[in-house]
């Protein structure tokens, strides 16, 4: 019998990228989505799709009578810098989606989290580390973090790194950087310095596939990034040398006040855990992109 899944922003970066990877043989898929543009374009066989906004109660009741064995809250929005809607989305609608699940059906709740609950905290930065999230967005999440802790028995929160790939809007890096060197053009950027940790997204896919077929008995928090840090720098030349085109302006763009020099994870605890490897290496990932934002 198959098991019913909740996607929520199913039609995004990482949701929908997840749903390609998923075996409609096992699971009876329901979307959430509040992007109605994005109705035509992903409107499936083998899906049933939702759109609406979490952070509104009165709407999300239609789910109310719906059992569903696993949830995924991909939900959020990308704009980070409008403080209440950041809050609305992120932690009003994870609340309001808590509320309405059938809590003894529920076999495991699967929450995106961001390395940025952890704030300014020293990279490699571990699980056990005290989160003193100094962004909005990383505020929301923790404080999401926190309620999920309070009012789930069955939890998985991944703290999410740089995830890349297909499908990821051209306002990101590696996707604008990608952009700008197919167009053969000089682009501004900042001195490159920061050092970041870079996942493409079919390894958190197969990681989340692997979590949906293991039997919980304790819930946890994990860090997911590839554990192998670079430079900003060195990714954008990176893909310069990829493409053999682009002419990258270092040190144009000036680093943001609060910028974090050095954000990367320690993922020694999922990779024992899951006995989970992240499979691609970042020329593999690059490449995959590459080609992908060429054809399309």
């Amino acid at each position: 019998m198959k098991k019913k899944l909740l996607i929520t922003g199913g039609t995004g970066f990482l949701g929908s990228n997840l749903i390609r990877s998923l075996d409609f043989k096992k699971y009876d898929i329901t979307v959430l989505s509040k992007n109605k543009s994005a109705k035509k374009k992903f409107n499936k066989k083998n899906i049933k799709y939702l759109f609406f906004d979490i952070s509104k109660k009165a709407v999300l009741k239609k789910i109310k009578d719906n059992k569903f064995n696993y949830v995924i809250n991909f939900a959020g929005n990308i704009d980070h810098k409008n403080k209440e809607q950041t809050f609305k989305v992120h932690y009003i609608g994870l609340k309001n989606l808590i509320s309405l699940l059938d809590k003894n059906f529920l076999e495991l709740f699967i929450q995106i989290g961001t390395s940025l609950e952890y704030g300014n905290n020293k990279s490699p930065q571990k699980e056990k580390i005290i989160c003193r999230p100094s962004s909005y967005y990383g505020e929301a999440k923790y404080k999401s973090s926190r309620y999920i802790e309070k009012n789930l028995k069955k939890y998985v929160i991944l703290r999410l790194y740089q995830i890349y790939g297909p499908n990821q809007k051209k306002d990101r890096l590696i996707p604008f950087v990608i952009d700008q060197c197919l167009r053969k053009k000089k682009f501004k950027c900042s001195n490159g310095e920061q050092v970041r940790d870079f996942l493409y997204v079919e390894d958190l896919n197969n990681l989340i596939i692997k979590i949906l077929k293991t039997k919980f008995k304790n819930s946890k928090i994990f860090n997911v990034g590839s554990g192998k840090p670079k430079t900003v720098k060195s990714l954008i030349n990176m893909i310069v040398k990829k493409t053999k085109s682009g002419k990258p302006m270092f040190g144009e763009i000036k680093m943001r006040r609060d910028e974090i020099l050095r954000l990367y994870p320690d993922i020694k605890k999922i990779k024992n855990f899951f006995n989970w490897r992240p499979k691609f290496t970042i020329e593999e990932g690059l490449n995959k992109t590459i080609k992908f934002y060429e054809t399309n």
